[in-house]
């Protein structure tokens, strides 16, 4: 366990902590990485539920809510100007533009307010946005990445959601086969083919990984 006090924390150039006060242990950041469609989100709950210490940290995006998404829930939703002042005031740990015109990003105030409390972040991230996190915050975070047992699933799963037009759909399973080829650059790959045993794969790796 680590104590400290009015600390400034970086990761590389990357000032994530200012002028905080916190009480955390080494290992404090869980991210669960996958495609669109993936299960990803489901499995975080699930960890949520399991884990006390643990807290969802809720990104940015540009785009527009989906169906029941509430702002401050699921994500923090900005127009497109707001999200981009917010990049010019430096206030993301990290941000992509997921799809043209639509960007993801972890704000710097949230890993300040979860750590602040001393609780593990966790993290519902994109491929990319995982691997930026890995880079950002290296040994001192737990990276897996969720599988689909196929392409074909994961089609099925999205239109599934009925939350996506057709092409939208498309364009993210377009993309997911590229991301797919990024999973070896995790530190864990858990195939989402039977919920349940996902749940349990990705709870043994977590309790392994806050155990050390």
């Amino acid at each position: 366990m680590i104590k400290a006090t009015d600390i400034h924390k970086s990761y590389g150039a990357l000032e994530v902590l200012r002028g905080v006060s916190l009480e955390v242990s080494r290992g404090e950041v869980v991210s669960i990485v996958g495609a669109s469609g993936a299960g990803k989100t489901t499995i975080v709950r699930e960890l949520l539920q399991h884990f006390p210490q643990f807290e969802f940290s809720v990104s940015a995006t540009s785009r527009a809510p989906r169906g029941t998404e509430r702002d401050g829930v699921d994500y923090y939703f900005l127009t497109p100007e707001a999200f981009a002042e917010a990049v010019a005031q430096d206030r993301f740990v990290e941000w992509e533009e997921v799809y043209k015109g639509t960007c993801y990003g972890t704000l710097r105030s949230e890993v300040e307010r979860i750590w602040a409390k001393g609780h593990v972040i966790v993290f519902d991230v994109d491929v990319m946005g995982g691997l930026n996190l890995k880079r950002i915050f290296g040994a001192d975070a737990c990276s897996i990445f969720i599988m689909p047992p196929s392409i074909e699933e994961l089609r099925r799963r999205l239109v599934g959601r009925a939350t996506d037009a057709p092409e939208v759909i498309e364009r993210r399973v377009a993309k997911a086969e590229f991301e797919l080829t990024k999973a070896p650059g995790f530190d864990h790959v858990v195939v989402n083919d039977v919920l349940e045993d996902a749940v349990r794969e990705t709870t043994r790796i977590v309790e392994q990984f806050i155990a050390c």
